[in-house]
C-alpha cells in the first residue's frame, strides 16, 4: 500500500501545477519577483492543446489502432483494468470511464482469437467497498453473449506489476504451463509499460492498443484550429497524465521492474 501511495503522490510535484507551485513558493521565500512569473509558465504551456497533442503522440508513438483480422490467434486475451469509477448515489454504481478496453477483448474473443479472455481485478486499496473491475467486467461480458467458463478473473490487483503476476498465475495454474502467449489489451499509452512487464514474467505478448488520445492524421489537422492555441483546464489535466505516465516508464526502467 505504501509503493501505491508513493507511486501516486511522487510524479505530482514535477507535474505543471505542482512545479508552478513550487517555483511560487520559492519566489515567496526569497523574495523575488522573477520566480512569481516564471511560475505561471508551466502552467500555461502545458494548458495548450497543441503541447498535449505532442505529448499524446509521442507517448503513444510508435502503437496503431488495429483491428483484430490484423491479430493472430492466441492462448489468451487479457484485458488489463482501469475504465470505472465509482458514481455518486445508493445503487452503488460503477461507471464506465472508457470501454475501449473491454470492448476491444469482447470483439476480439467474438472474432475467435483466443479460447479464453481473462479480466483483472484492479481497485485502488483505499477504496475496501468495491470489488475489482474484473468482478463488473465478468458481468458485463456475459451480458453479451461470452460463455461464462471462457472468462478469467484474476485475484485483486492495484498496479501493473501486480496484474502481470496474476495473469502468469492463471496461465501456469489454471490453464496448463506450456501456454503463454496473450492478446494484451490496454491504453496505448500505457501499452509499453505493460507490455515490458508481461513479457518479463515468460508472457509472449501480442499489443492491442486501444483509447487513444492523440488523433490520426487521416482525421486531417488539428493545428488549424485556433482551441489548440487557447489554455484551459482540460488541456493541463491531459498534458499531467501524458506527463506521469512518462514518469512511470521511467520509474519503471530504472528500477528494472
Amino acid at each position: 500500500m505504501i509503493f501505491y501511495l508513493i507511486s501516486k503522490l511522487l510524479p505530482l510535484i514535477f507535474l505543471p501545477l505542482g512545479l508552478g507551485i513550487i517555483i511560487y513558493f520559492l519566489g515567496i521565500i526569497t523574495k523575488r519577483r522573477i520566480y512569481f512569473i516564471i511560475s505561471f509558465i508551466p502552467v500555461l504551456l502545458f494548458s495548450l492543446g497543441s503541447v498535449s497533442e505532442v505529448l499524446w503522440a509521442l507517448l503513444e508513438s510508435p502503437w496503431q489502432r488495429l483491428t483484430p483480422n490484423e491479430i493472430t490467434r492466441s492462448d489468451a486475451i487479457v484485458v488489463l483494468s482501469g475504465a470505472r469509477h465509482p458514481s455518486p448515489g445508493k445503487n452503488q454504481v460503477l461507471e464506465w470511464l472508457d470501454p475501449d478496453r473491454f470492448l476491444a477483448g469482447i470483439e476480439l474473443f467474438k472474432d475467435g482469437k483466443a479460447p479464453i479472455i481473462i479480466f483483472t481485478n484492479g481497485k485502488s486499496p483505499y477504496q475496501s467497498n468495491i470489488k475489482g473491475e474484473g468482478y463488473f467486467y465478468k458481468k458485463e461480458a456475459i451480458k453479451l453473449g461470452i460463455p461464462k467458463e471462457a472468462i478469467k478473473n484474476t485475484t485483486e490487483v492495484h498496479n501493473t506489476i501486480e496484474e502481470s503476476i496474476a495473469v502468469k498465475n492463471i496461465l501456469s495454474n489454471k490453464y496448463t504451463k506450456d501456454k503463454n502467449n496473450i492478446i494484451l489489451v490496454t491504453s496505448a499509452f500505457h501499452m509499453i509499460r505493460a507490455k515490458r512487464l508481461f513479457e518479463k514474467k515468460g508472457i509472449k505478448v501480442q499489443a492491442y492498443p486501444v483509447d487513444f488520445q492523440s488523433q490520426g492524421s487521416w482525421a486531417g489537422s488539428r493545428w488549424n484550429d485556433p482551441l489548440m492555441w487557447v489554455p484551459n483546464a482540460n488541456n493541463l489535466s491531459e498534458s499531467s497524465a501524458a506527463i506521469r505516465e512518462f514518469f512511470g516508464r521511467t520509474f519503471y526502467k530504472l528500477t528494472q521492474l
